[in-house]
Order: structure tokens, then sequence, then C-alpha cells
């Protein structure tokens, strides 16, 4: 007896059907992805579109941007830059070549962050923060600094130690911050707003030791840059090396190349003030001897005058004259008064001859008197004039209208018209009249007329 066993079924896909599939599931698990490394194969055919590798030291990998999205570069892609770009994964399914569809490239590292450091310097410089009519005049001799770095850094030690050999008896207040990190701008900031708040200090270094660009980021930052600016103490920025240029050394007041030198300028020298007061010292001696010989000249001198005639002599011979002078002054004084006390007596009595009282008193009793006549006037003539409006009143009663109507008589308006009916040929049938009698009115239809 002869068995058979059937063959195992195969499940077999086409070269179609695995590159869709596998389309699909590179789609489904990598929305989006940022990837890092170097351009290279560049190209960007007629269509506008880009063609260009990804590469790092390992491994390289195919990538395209559409027209559409290019809009976003803020900067021309070209073989060799390290980038940062946004895609999806994607397979060309005709070739089954795996690839990155790129929606957005940004340059990675320094480049980035010295394009944004350009845009933000021409932006506050428009603005004029890097105006010198802004910068202030540091001090001469300041009562204390203020040093606003990282209380562990090489910064804080250079400063002190210059600070110290130049001038060790100002006082120094360090106000620690983070010079390097996320929060590094927000703590700056305040530090600056708190050395004006409290105003301990008369001028500040703001300083950090060097390093890249991205270490020196929070003196790029815009907030520390608008803190200096407000700031009303003089502000010194000693950030980095030498060579080394942040958007707050354009902002400050005075940019020192280092932070030893921001402590340099920062900080008279002692022996230069030292030397300064010795010959101010000097210069002074030589003013006050020079001062005294002159008194002493002048002194001598005026001995000699006292020596050729005594003062006394001189103030007896003046007591004498003021005697003399003040004898004539008094008979003056007095001749003066007789002659005014007589002009005086001359002009009283020749006003009392014109003395107006007595006319005045003949001016009242007349007043008085036309007073009266005038009131007396008036009476009569409200008396004749209240008489008349009587009888006028008495007249105007008897031909008034009103009055006629009291004896039984009425009167007949058109109350449309308003007109007064005297005759029936005022009238039609269907007008309506309004009545009046001595009390009250009336209206009423014409529904007949007699003409006779």
């Amino acid at each position: 007896m002869t068995s058979t066993s059937a063959s195992p079924r195969r499940n077999i896909i086409t070269v179609s059907q695995l590159n869709r599939e596998t389309s699909q599931l590179l789609a489904e698990h990598f929305l989006s992805v940022l990837v890092e490394g170097e351009l290279s194969n560049l190209s960007t055919p007629a269509s506008g579109h880009i063609y260009f590798s990804l590469k790092d030291a390992n491994a390289q990998v195919r990538c395209a941007m559409f027209r559409t999205q290019q809009r976003r570069l803020a900067f021309k892609p070209e073989n060799g830059k390290q980038v940062i770009v946004k895609a999806q994964v994607s397979l060309y399914e005709p070739r089954g070549d795996y690839q990155l569809i790129v929606e957005h490239i940004e340059e990675a590292g320094d480049g980035a962050l010295r394009r944004a450091f350009d845009a933000l310097k021409l932006k506050l410089s428009g603005e004029g923060l890097f105006d010198a009519a802004h910068k202030q005049a540091l001090p001469t001799l300041p009562k204390a600094i203020g040093v606003i770095t990282s209380p562990t850094g090489a910064a804080i030690r250079d400063i002190l130690t210059v600070l110290k050999r130049r001038f060790a008896l100002i006082p120094v207040i360090v106000y620690p911050v983070a010079v390097q990190g996320d929060n590094a701008k927000y703590e700056i900031a305040k530090a600056i707003a708190t050395a004006n708040q409290h105003k301990h200090c008369d001028v500040i270094i703001l300083g950090r030791g060097g390093g890249s660009l991205e270490d020196l980021w929070a003196f790029n930052e815009e907030l520390v840059a608008r803190a200096i600016h407000d700031s009303e103490i003089p502000i010194i920025s000693g950030v980095g090396h030498e060579t080394d240029f942040t958007i707050a050394d354009f902002v400050a007041d005075l940019r020192a190349p280092t932070p030893s030198a921001a402590a340099e300028h920062a900080s008279p020298d002692q022996q230069q003030w030292l030397s300064r007061f010795m010959y101010l010292e000097s210069r002074l001696q030589q003013q006050m001897q020079r001062k005294l010989n002159q008194k002493q000249q002048t002194l001598d001198w005026l001995f000699k005058r006292l020596e050729q005639q005594h003062p006394g002599q001189r103030l007896a011979r003046n007591a004498r004259r003021m005697n003399e002078l003040e004898a004539r002054l008094n008979q003056a004084i007095q001749a003066k008064l007789r002659h005014i006390a007589g002009t005086i007596e001359a002009k009283t009595a020749k006003l009392w001859q014109h003395n107006p009282a007595i006319a005045i008193n003949s001016h009242k009793q007349r007043q008085s008197y036309l007073s009266k006549r005038l009131t007396s006037a008036m009476d009569h003539k409200l008396e004749k004039l209240n008489q008349r409006l009587l009888n006028a009143s008495q007249t105007l009663h008897a031909v008034s209208p009103l009055a006629t109507l009291n004896r039984g008589y009425s009167m007949t308006v058109n109350q449309v018209s308003g007109e007064i009916i005297r005759s029936v040929e005022q009238l039609k049938l269907g007008d309506t009249v309004q009545t009046r009698l001595a009390q009250g009115r009336f209206s009423s239809q014409i529904t007949g007329i007699d003409r006779d």
C-alpha cells in the first residue's frame, strides 16, 4: 500500500509587496526623527529639489528635500557642513532604496549659534543698545567693586588677585552665579538687578574664563544684554580670552579682553595714587609756605605804617570832625522843621476858608426837600393811573363778549376751521360746530339749514 504526503505550502511574496510592506513598516515606526551628520554628494537638479547624503565616520544615508520645504532654510547647504535634519524614514519602492524625506535642516554646533549671535547683534545694534551715548564713565576711585561670576572658577581667583594687588582697601562684593548652562542667563540678569537695587557698589565686573562659543553662550543672551543696558551702575565685561567677543561686550560700558584686565580697569593703582598724594602734599606745602611769606611781608609793611603814624591820632581827628558835622546836622534839621511847621499852619488856615461842610449841609436840605416833592408827585401820578385803569376795566367789561354771553347770548364757531359763524351761508350739512356759552361750551352737527 503506497501513501503520499502533501508538500508544505510556502508563503511567497513579490519584490513589490516586500518593498511596500517595508515602506509601511518604516513609516509607522519612524514618524519623525532628528539625525545629525555631514552633508555630502549634494545635488540640486532643475526640479528645485535637493538630494544629498548624510554621513558620519561609519555610515551614510540618502536624503531628499522637496522644493516646498526649502523656504524655511536659514542657510545655504554645502558639502562638508555638519547639520541636523528633521525627516521621515522612507523607502523608494521601485529600487528598494532606504532614504530620509527631509522636512527641515539646521546647522549643528557653532554654525547655528553663530547665526543666532549675528541676528541678535544686528537686532540690538538697530535698537541702539551698543551706542556710545549709553556708555557710562567708570568711577575714578570706587567705594566698592561688584563681581558677577562663578564662585568656583578661575576667573574669580584672577579678579580677586588683581584687585588685592592694585588697591586692597576697596571692598569687593561677589554675586555668585552660574556662567554656563540653561539657568545661567537668569542668574546673571538677576544678579545685575540685585546690585542695582542694593547700590552697595558703584562699578560691576561681569566675567568668566575662556571656552567655546557654546560655553560662553549665557553672555550672548538677549535677557543678559538688556539687563546690562538697563543697569545704572557701570559694567565692565571681561568674558573669555582676548579673541572672544560676546553680546555682553558690545552692550557693556567697557569691554576688557580678560577677567584680569577687567579688574585692572575697575580698580585704581594704589602706587599711582600714593605717588599722586605725595606730589600733591609737596605742592600743598610749597603753596602754604609761599602764602605765609606773602602774609609776613604784608604784616611787616603794616608795622612800618604804624610806626610812621599811630592810628589813635587819626581816630581823634575823625572824632572831632564827626562832632562838628553832627552839630551842623542838628541845626539844619531844626531850621527845616520850623520852616515846615510854618508852611503847614498857612495851608491849614487857607483850607478852612474853603471848608466844604457848609455847602454839604445846604445840599442836604435841598435834597430832602426835592425828595419829598418827588414822593408826593409819584403818589399823585399813581392815583390818577389807578383811576384810569379802573375806568378802562369797566369799559372793557361792558363791551366784552363774555358779558354778552352772560346775558343769554352764545357764540358759535366751525370746529374744524375755528371760523365764527355769522350766517348760515357759512354752513353745510354735516358740519360740526362748537357753541360757547357764558359757562362752558358744547359741540353739535348740522342736520338742517333754514335760510329764511
